[in-house]
């Protein structure tokens, strides 16, 4: 489980906040449960260290609030639109046997043995996160889809899908799809050797050469040649 330092915050104005964040720090909350919610602060480097890790919104981590850890759910970050920077965190307390919302990731494995891919099959993913109400000491990290053995025209519906005991997806009343593995969009033509381009190439312009009439042959008669034949046709003029 990963940790944060944080520290508790008395800030009262905007000017005030941006002083923190001009000195390297994150104003942050933590809400939820019975306590009421509480002002920190982060330090910025440490958060954007955990922030680049994956799945850092689906994991719980322990936050040293003044020396004293308590567990909390990063829930929502803010970011500066220009800079890209994050201004502001949202943390969630965890309160064992409370059931939370989480959006947890899915994950594929075993690419390399599904014939299906093997064959030009193209994986389909309908949904990367799926979002589960779940006890707080149950969240699952990831939720695990094997590709072993998958044929083309087979899909992944949250049915198959095994969860531990109260642990259910928000999305009742429905079987959704997950992924499917589809068909290949455009069949590639095997290439032809070029031995066999350089021998249609020939055969083209061989027939190409006999399907030419000879110039001058009896199909292709001139105007002279029949006003000749004529006049030895007709009979001589009598005296």
């Amino acid at each position: 489980m990963n940790s944060l330092e944080a520290n508790i915050r008395n800030t009262k104005s905007k000017g005030e906040v941006r002083s923190l964040r001009l000195t390297g720090n994150i104003p942050g909350i933590i809400y939820g449960g019975t306590e009421q919610n509480q002002k920190v602060t982060v330090l910025k480097k440490t958060l954007k260290s955990l922030i680049e890790k994956e799945n850092f919104l689906s994991n719980i981590i322990t936050l040293n609030l003044d020396g004293k850890p308590q567990n909390v759910l990063p829930k929502e970050i803010k970011y500066n639109v220009i800079t890209d920077e994050p201004t502001h965190i949202d943390f969630l307390r965890v309160v064992p046997g409370v059931k939370i919302k989480i959006d947890v990731p899915v994950q594929f494995i075993n690419h390399e043995k599904s014939p299906g891919l093997k064959r030009g099959g193209v994986l389909n993913i309908v949904r990367r996160k799926i979002e589960l109400k779940c006890p707080s000491e149950k969240i699952p990290e990831e939720i695990v889809i094997d590709l072993d053995g998958i044929e083309i025209g087979e899909s992944f519906k949250i049915s198959s899908v095994k969860l531990e005991d109260g642990v259910a997806p928000t999305i009742l009343g429905r079987d959704f799809v997950i992924a499917t593995l589809a068909a290949p969009t455009v069949m590639k033509e095997p290439e032809k050797p070029a031995e066999a381009e350089v021998a249609e190439g020939e055969e083209a312009a061989a027939e190409g050469k006999d399907a030419a009439p000879a110039a001058g042959t009896d199909g292709d008669k001139k105007e002279g040649d029949k006003k000749e034949s004529d006049d030895k046709k007709a009979p001589a003029e009598k005296k």
